[in-house]
């Protein structure tokens, strides 16, 4: 359980659903964890339950659609713990419903500019502070629509798509320089992205119905996985995608 000793992590979004699991599995593991989200209140309430489990944690509001407060949390990272090791690319949100042709403009914008350009901004910004600690690895969640299709969603599968390629091309990059890259692909996870979708009953049967494995996942699942990417036993393993996601792409 002392995978991540003395190694600094960087979880966007982590103040809930996969990216909470993700910070408290990787303090179980020995991590210095570094939680943003632009929730201060839940981010102070995630850091708790990190330091629950005998870590290191520190906290820092952020919105990655604004590049300078991606920057500007890269430098929190360095200064509070001295160096970085691991980035993980998790914040973003769920946006419109609606056809392509009938998609809101704002929403569209919003979506690519926090689950595209964010992931982008982090793993710009983390580049340079992982290879001066001397290597690590990048880990961005993407989504099963990372790799599929999902009618009126344009803007997330879009947004999804582009991790996945963003992905594939940091590593190609940078793994020879000593930083991996890869991307998790999660199917529907019981996180509060769903929780508006708690009072459409039958909206929800239809999503679990889409998994083969016969329900929805958990965030520590998704964590498992994203953990491992990010460990030293995942060290051939780089510029790939990798889905957790119940059969949902075996259809």
């Amino acid at each position: 359980m002392a995978d991540f000793d003395n190694k600094v992590v960087i979880v966007t979004g982590g103040a809930s659903g996969i990216g909470l699991a993700c910070a408290t599995l990787f303090g179980q593991h020995g991590a210095r964890v570094v939680i943003s989200d632009i929730d201060d209140e839940k981010g102070a309430q995630a850091i708790k339950q990190v330091q629950e489990v005998g870590a290191q944690a520190a906290y820092k509001a952020c919105n990655v659609a604004k590049p300078e407060q991606v920057e500007a949390l890269v430098q929190f990272a360095l200064e509070t713990y001295d160096g970085l090791h691991v980035m993980v690319n998790n914040a973003g949100i769920g946006g419109a419903q609606a056809p392509t042709a009938e998609h809101p403009i704002d929403s569209w914008q919003q979506v690519i500019d926090i689950n595209l350009s964010g992931v982008f901004y982090g793993t710009r910004y983390a580049i340079p502070a992982i290879l001066k600690s001397g290597g690590g690895a990048i880990v961005n969640i993407a989504s099963i629509l990372g790799a599929v299709g999902f009618a009126n969603s344009v803007a997330y599968v879009a947004a999804k798509h582009g991790v996945v390629g963003l992905t594939r091309t940091t590593a190609l990059e940078y793994s020879a320089q000593g930083i991996r890259v890869n991307a998790v692909g999660p199917a529907f996870i019981r996180t509060p992205l769903l929780s508006a979708l708690e009072d459409q009953p039958e909206l929800m049967e239809i999503l679990v119905r889409a998994h083969p494995i016969g329900r929805m996942g958990e965030p520590h699942e998704v964590a498992e996985l994203v953990v491992w990417l990010a460990s030293d036993r995942a060290s051939f393993c780089t510029g790939n995608y990798y889905a957790v996601d119940g059969g949902y792409l075996a259809q």
